[in-house]
C-alpha cells in the first residue's frame, strides 16, 4: 500500500489559522431574508478557501440601518413573530410591522440566528453579529471594511 502524497491531504482550519476580520453592511432597502442569508454566510466563513464546518472561520459583522429594512409582497402584514412564555396563554404573537416599528434590531436577528447552527458554535457565530438601528456604530476602531451584497 502506497503512502499518501503530502501535497495531496486536505487542510482543515484551526482556531490557530483562522483570522476574523471586521466587516459593515447598510441594509437600507434591502430584503430581511437575502441580507440575512448573506450575513449569516459570512458568520459561519463559507466566503473562505478554508472554511470547515466545526471550526469557527466567520468575520464580525456590524449591520447599519436596521429600521430601514422592507419586505417583500404582504410579509409586512401577514408574517407573525411568536414567542412562548411557558406559561398557560403565555403565546404572544406580533406583526412584522409592529415588530419593526417597535424594536427593529430583533427583525434582522432573528431572520439571521435562524439561519445559524442550533449549537454552541452557532452561538459564539452569533455573538459577531452586531446590529444598529441607524448609521452610527461604536466600532470604528476595529477599521471594518464594506461587506458588499450582490
Amino acid at each position: 500500500m502506497a503512502l499518501k502524497n503530502p501535497h495531496f491531504t486536505t487542510k482543515h482550519a484551526s482556531a490557530a489559522t483562522v483570522k476574523h476580520n471586521w466587516h459593515y453592511v447598510d441594509v437600507t432597502n434591502q430584503p430581511v431574508g437575502r441580507v440575512a442569508s448573506k450575513i449569516a454566510a459570512v458568520l459561519k466563513g463559507k466566503n473562505k478557501a478554508y472554511y470547515s464546518p466545526h471550526v469557527d472561520c466567520g468575520d464580525y459583522v456590524i449591520v447599519l440601518n436596521a429600521e430601514k429594512v422592507i419586505f417583500k409582497g404582504n410579509k409586512l402584514e401577514d408574517k407573525m413573530y411568536v414567542r412562548f412564555s411557558g406559561y398557560p396563554d403565555g403565546k404572544k404573537e406580533e406583526s412584522a410591522k409592529d415588530l419593526l416599528k417597535r424594536k427593529p434590531i430583533a427583525v434582522i436577528e432573528h431572520a439571521i440566528k435562524g439561519m445559524l447552527p442550533k449549537n454552541r458554535l452557532g452561538r459564539k457565530m452569533f455573538r459577531k453579529l452586531f446590529v444598529f438601528k441607524d448609521n452610527q456604530h461604536p466600532h470604528a476602531a476595529q477599521q471594518p471594511k464594506e461587506l458588499i451584497l450582490s
